[in-house]
């Protein structure tokens, strides 16, 4: 039974939906704010995290923030609808995706089982012997699927279930360009909709990491209005 920390200020919200949470089968872990949730996961982390942005003590990002600092557990971000630019900055931060308030339950229910099925087969290799699980060596970068292990240069480097999900589908065949819709089907259930601005954000947060431990790292090509390639170096 996948554990489900939900964190959000509005005691509705938490009510409504925990109850359909455990419904469908889920263990669910309630919190009304990011200082206790945070004081909580340093005990012991969830398998997943659903994050209210704004909340008192500290909000999401914050939360978020001090999350990755130790853990790529998925993370969804429940965001109010005109909040474009916290979006946006959650995904940079390292979100995996975010869903607008007010928000269908059911499509909650599936962007969660979406994230947990991706964290299942990157974690455990359960996708079988294929190309997704086979290590991957391209100059610099070694990526190996079924320990969710990344490197660069010799230096780990940690990634989000999506992150690794994109650089995978990009290092896999490098040169080749890979559009925006073909990244959504790697790393998105068929269905979930996300739009461009979610695979720009993520991959930005992509190279931002790779950049940590070598600044010069450019493998990642960004071709306006095509998509992005992998050049090997």
């Amino acid at each position: 039974m996948s554990k489900i920390a939900l964190v959000d200020d509005d005691r509705n919200i938490l009510t409504s939906v925990s109850m359909t949470l455990e419904a469908e089968g889920f263990e669910v872990e309630t919190y009304n704010d990011g200082q206790t949730a945070l004081d909580a996961f340093n005990k012991k982390m969830p398998d997943m995290a659903v994050l209210d942005i704004k909340m008192p003590r500290m909000d999401g990002m914050d939360l978020l923030q001090r999350l990755r600092q130790k853990s790529t557990m998925p993370v969804i971000f429940l965001t109010s609808k005109d909040d474009e630019i916290d979006e946006v900055l959650g995904l940079r931060m390292g979100a995996d995706d975010y869903v607008k308030k007010p928000f269908s339950q059911r499509l909650l229910v599936e962007r969660i089982r979406a994230l947990l099925r991706r964290q299942d087969a990157v974690e455990t290799g359960a996708v079988g012997d294929t190309e997704e699980t086979k290590v991957i060596e391209r100059g610099d970068l070694r990526m190996d699927p079924l320990r969710h292990a990344v490197s660069w240069k010799g230096k780990d480097v940690s990634l989000t279930v999506t992150e690794f999900l994109l650089l995978q589908a990009l290092a896999q065949r490098p040169g080749f360009v890979k559009s925006r819709d073909q990244l959504m089907d790697v790393a998105y259930d068929d269905q979930v909709y996300v739009d461009d601005r979610t695979i720009d954000s993520h991959i930005k947060r992509l190279r931002k990491k790779m950049r940590s431990v070598d600044d010069d790292f450019s493998a990642i090509e960004t071709l306006y209005g095509i998509g992005y390639r992998y050049n090997e170096e």
